[in-house]
């Protein structure tokens, strides 16, 4: 077994192109580039059961070579995925089920009868790989860099296959974030969180594939940072995932839960007080605004125009042929691997940043409470829109980690205050400036938010 540590970047076949000849990988090419064709079927039982259990069963053809592969989805956040590999060598291109023992074989399927396992769909593709000399101080690096442009196809189904892998050889995994963001500064790459396998299922069976990744596992006495390193790693991989589905099918109910995992990024990030000091975070928070800037306003003209949704998939295909977006998703990576926000942080941010969860999160829904001065906007709701920033502040922990406060119908505070966020977001008329007044009413009368903001 072998533990796979690697980041997938979408690419245009321009982009494949100019990254063969891009001056950072010239440099550095230690191998040269070498040229594979690559044949990959991939097995599950009818009801997709290894699919379930996030395993990937493949036989590879590489010239004369057949090799057998089973991959464990392991840890994937915000594209850098870490997955344990076994691989055997075989005679022929046919399953040896004898492999897929205890040693390998996951408990979640110990009861299955491997004798269901058939072809589901394939994947090939032409790989041009190289092996790039990647310096971080002292420490050595390698990292192979691969090309692959082909096809995944499930039945009548295709897709293209269009990417560049950088799978780590040797060093730490910041290095492959530092070489994708370098390359991503000049090149339109896109950070995928979605394996070829995981494109076949979806080709073979749309509602195969989940979006959703898991929750967090938070609790109230850990520390702050963690909390929050936790949040934002869910709250970026979780955009990837929706740009990359969104890109695929152009749902529009897909852009506005991107959008929402951004606005809620921004808000947790504006949250932290003295334990992100700005100047750590300032260029993060100048990159996510400008695109809040351009999108807002976009999903806003698309929930009321049917021609302003209709022209959303050109412009976000758009904005995925810039360099910003994956710019963007890398550099966030970068920073929360580095835990970028305690930079510079003074004593009372090291103690704040050290918190216990619960307490933390307590005090910052009876600040932010406070501040909000809900019987204020009962008398002026035309004037709600401005604390817009403070509810999105409250509306981000609320609903990923109100579980940590141990208050009653916190549930229905999350989902009143969403109600009250709605209505703080619609153009100003009678009828809305009336349903302000009513859900700042409702909003102060729950007995969570009396306890919470005493």
């Amino acid at each position: 077994m072998v533990k796979e540590t690697e980041i997938k970047l979408r690419a245009s076949r321009d982009t494949l192109a100019a990254l063969r000849e891009h001056p950072l990988l010239k440099k550095r090419n230690k191998s040269g580039w070498e040229q594979h064709e690559l044949f990959n079927q991939y097995f599950d039982t009818p009801a997709r059961d290894l699919a379930q259990a996030k395993v990937a069963l493949r036989i590879r053809r590489d010239g004369d070579a057949f090799i057998q592969t089973l991959k464990s989805r392991g840890q994937s956040v915000a594209g850098l995925s870490e997955r344990n590999e076994f691989d055997w060598s075989l005679e022929q291109a046919e399953l040896d089920l004898s492999k897929l023992d205890a040693n390998c074989w996951p408990a979640a399927l110990a009861e299955l009868d491997k004798s269901l396992l058939q072809p589901i769909f394939s994947t090939d593709f032409v790989r041009q790989r190289a092996d790039i000399a990647w310096g971080r101080g002292k420490a050595k690096v390698v990292i192979e860099a691969a090309l692959d442009l082909g096809q995944v196809i499930a039945g009548e189904g295709e897709e293209e296959i269009c990417e560049l892998e950088l799978e780590l050889r040797q060093g730490e995994p910041e290095a492959l974030l530092e070489l994708a963001a370098e390359l991503a500064a000049d090149l339109p790459l896109m950070p995928c969180d979605i394996s070829k396998a995981e494109r076949g299922y979806r080709l073979f069976d749309a509602g195969s594939y989940s979006l959703s990744l898991p929750a967090p596992e938070l609790n109230a006495e850990m520390s702050l940072d963690d909390g929050f390193a936790a949040l934002a790693w869910h709250l970026l991989g979780s955009s990837q995932r929706l740009a990359e589905q969104y890109r695929f099918n152009g749902h529009w109910r897909l852009l506005v839960d991107w959008l929402e995992q951004l606005v809620g990024l921004r808000a947790l990030i504006g949250s932290l007080g003295q334990a992100a000091p700005r100047s750590s975070s300032s260029e993060l928070r100048q990159s996510l605004d400008a695109l809040l800037h351009d999108w807002r306003p976009r999903l806003q003209a698309g929930q009321l125009d049917d021609a302003a949704r209709q022209a959303a998939p050109a412009q976000f295909a758009s904005e995925l042929q810039s360099t910003r977006w994956g710019q963007f998703s890398l550099n966030a990576s970068r920073w929360l691997l580095a835990r970028g926000w305690t930079n510079a942080r003074n004593n009372r941010g090291n103690r704040q940043g050290a918190a216990p969860l619960g307490n933390w999160l307590a005090t910052l829904i009876a600040e932010e409470g406070h501040d909000l001065q809900l019987s204020r906007y009962q008398k002026q709701p035309e004037d709600l829109a401005e604390q817009l920033p403070r509810i999105e502040r409250l509306l981000v922990w609320l609903r990923l980690a109100r579980g940590v406060l141990e208050v009653p119908e916190v549930d229905r505070l999350y989902g009143e205050l969403s109600k009250l966020s709605e209505q703080a977001s619609r153009p100003i008329d009678p009828e809305s400036l009336a349903a302000r007044q009513a859900q700042t009413h409702t909003v102060a009368a729950l007995k969570a938010w009396r306890m919470l903001v005493k």
